[in-house]
């Protein structure tokens, strides 16, 4: 897996009690000044997990609204309890760059029940990673961020339609532990750009939300994504995939896309 020398081998360092400084592991692929909304997911449910932490409730739902250019600089995060309760919680967190908000996220905590006997799903199952080739996925994104992920994807991938793995080594917030929950979700937002149906260089296609739901806590490792992706005539999209991890689904990703033509070089 690439490293980036003399960077921290974390996606943050934490500055202060609220304030972390990103690495260039954070990078974007859209603009080199930016960073990618994916370890900012990421960082917003470890700071959610962490807050007033509830071992005894799972995060179970996280719903991001990315409110514009996400600037490679110091992000102060916000947390608060919208709605305590013994068995459902509301938590919300902001992310704040240059005294502007740039992603606000609000997650449901929901308590944790016996219910092994009734548990049944209907979804698809994915190829194991080990099945599947290598995806040298820089042929198609850049970035810091894109440079320190290891793809993995079906054969029969094709535009609007993927089934990939994904994985890397680089942990949220350097010298410190996150839930399994925030570990993975730190990779959640690369759902757009493994089934693109535009090229990228041709077209803009960046999604201004998503939303997570989880009906059992992901392990760390591989997360697989079987994505689905659909434009519509007027310049919306829709970037829709299934979650799994090793053991099979955890959840679902969807993600509202603003598509225009790419800003032509001057």
């Amino acid at each position: 897996m690439f490293r980036i020398p003399g960077q921290p081998d974390a996606y943050y360092r934490r500055l202060d009690e609220i304030t972390f400084v990103p690495t260039l592991h954070t990078q974007g692929a859209w603009r080199e000044d930016e960073q990618h909304m994916a370890p900012v997911g990421g960082l917003l449910a470890h700071c959610i997990e962490v807050h007033d932490p509830r071992p005894d409730l799972q995060l179970s739902r996280i719903s991001y609204d990315i409110l514009g250019m996400i600037p490679l600089q110091p992000t102060v995060v916000e947390v608060r309890t919208l709605r305590p309760g013994r068995s459902i919680e509301l938590v919300e967190a902001v992310a704040t760059i240059e005294g502007r908000p740039r992603v606000s996220a609000r997650a449901w905590r929901l308590a944790e029940f016996a219910s092994e006997e009734v548990a049944g799903h209907e979804i698809e199952p994915m190829p194991a990673p080990v099945d599947v080739p290598v995806w040298e996925v820089e042929d198609l994104w850049g970035g810091g961020y894109i440079d320190g992920v290891e793809f993995r994807s079906a054969p029969d991938r094709r535009p609007g339609r993927s089934r990939t793995w994904l994985r890397t080594g680089v942990p949220l917030v350097l010298d410190e532990v996150s839930t399994p929950t925030a570990h993975f979700l730190r990779l959640a937002d690369t759902a757009n750009g493994v089934a693109t149906r535009l090229a990228p260089s041709e077209w803009a296609f960046p999604n201004v939300d998503m939303t997570i739901h989880l009906h059992r806590e992901p392990v760390p490792g591989w997360m697989g994504l079987d994505t689905h992706v659909t434009i519509g005539p007027r310049g919306h999209g829709l970037t829709s995939a299934t979650i799994h991890d090793e053991h099979g689904p955890v959840g679902t990703i969807q993600q509202m896309l603003t598509v225009r033509p790419a800003r032509q070089p001057s």
